[in-house]
């Protein structure tokens, strides 16, 4: 493959919530900016679409944002017993569409001046002194002096990088037609149900028309992850519904000491395996880790040569692990006892009010997971569940 005479100051691998903030960002600084994706725009990712208030938080004011519902109450159960749902006074978790979620975060990329080529399949990155060379099958080698990798564990860039994971999730979900007798019933209800495969949860998220409905167990599970979907969508009264899109995703978790760059390429979101791993909720990760990708790629795409570049993006992996890392360390502890000890978690959940609210907090992004694993009695608990 030839490269053309043309070259980007930032390339974007990838149109998903990281990958697009990243753009946005970048291009806003004043980078020229392409976004390449595999996939046609809009499409669909398997993901329950939930934002919390952390990812609202990192996203532009004046963006609109497609909202299909807003959950203000949680149920809870545990296997299909002890249920209890509780109610909280301003929403808990606000619901998206994902297609429609990111055409919006590209679209607000596009109108600062990236250039989206969707369609596009990268086949390769080779380094080259002051740039690098994205082979690609659709439109041959695309040169930009500095490359975010925002295309999923699966893609190109996460390899080429070598990220590594310590926690491995399958996920499967279905989107399904809301009932008309049950619509009221989900109006404004995410259930979550803890699941009998250790570490295991199962969900209802609510988005008008339809539910996102699914279950995530650690890989090597395939066989009972299915199973477990089948029972839950009985107990909910879904399997008599057909669902519209069948879907299933792996998430990972990357090794704390895992790579985020190598030379001029740098990884965010789901590449760089940036989500909480008990909750697997990673699109707050992607939005925090896309934007502070944009702006170390905008700064090393004017970097003098690669020593200065390089050092744009180590100040990129520090910021990633000081600030996103502290999370993943937390979640880690929450599933190490969620995993040995669920019934116990589940009461507390049920029974505590000062439990309930304190992970209504949690969940709805308002507090991070990180700092309330400094109070001591928190800290206390987990050592005992975890054990």
């Amino acid at each position: 493959m030839t490269a053309t005479g043309e070259v980007w100051d930032v390339a974007v691998i990838g149109a998903g919530p990281a990958g697009a903030t990243a753009a946005r960002v970048a291009a806003a600084a004043g980078s020229r900016v392409i976004i390449l994706e595999r996939f046609p725009l809009p499409r669909y990712k398997t993901c329950g679409g939930g934002l919390i208030d952390r990812s609202l938080s990192v996203l532009p004011p004046e963006l609109p944002l497609p909202f299909r519902a807003h959950a203000v109450a949680l149920t809870f159960s545990l296997r299909g017993r002890l249920t209890r749902t509780r109610k909280a006074a301003e929403p808990v978790i606000s619901l998206v569409q994902r297609d429609e979620f990111d055409a919006a975060l590209v679209a607000a990329a596009t109108a600062v001046g990236a250039v989206v080529r969707d369609r596009t399949v990268v086949t390769r990155l080779k380094e080259e002194p002051d740039a690098v060379c994205v082979e690609t099958r659709e439109h041959g080698v695309i040169r930009a002096r500095a490359v975010v990798g925002a295309d999923g564990t699966a893609g190109r860039c996460a390899g080429y990088v070598g990220v590594r994971y310590d926690q491995v999730d399958l996920g499967l979900e279905l989107e399904i037609p809301t009932p008309p007798e049950q619509r009221a019933a989900w109006a404004d209800r995410v259930l979550i149900e803890w699941g009998r495969i250790p570490g295991s949860y199962a969900w209802v998220f609510p988005k008008g028309d339809n539910l996102s409905v699914g279950v995530i167990a650690a890989k090597g599970t395939g066989e009972q992850v299915r199973g477990y979907l089948d029972e839950f969508l009985s107990r909910v009264r879904l399997s008599h519904v057909k669902p519209t899109v069948s879907s299933g995703h792996l998430t990972k978790c990357r090794a704390s000491d895992a790579p985020l760059y190598r030379g001029r390429v740098l990884v965010a979101g789901d590449a760089a395996g940036l989500l909480d791993p008990w909750s697997r909720e990673g699109i707050s990760f992607a939005l925090r880790s896309g934007a502070a990708a944009g702006q170390a790629a905008a700064q090393a795409a004017q970097a003098a040569d690669g020593d200065e570049a390089a050092l744009v993006f180590a100040g990129y992996a520090d910021t990633i692990t000081s600030t996103l890392g502290p999370e993943m360390q937390a979640g880690q502890a929450f599933m190490r006892a969620f995993e040995r000890h669920p019934l116990a978690m589940h009461l507390a959940l049920i029974l505590v009010p000062q439990a309930w609210d304190l992970f209504a907090s949690v969940i709805s992004g308002r507090v991070s997971i990180a700092s309330i694993t400094k109070r001591r009695v928190v800290r206390i608990l987990l050592a005992v569940l975890s054990t």
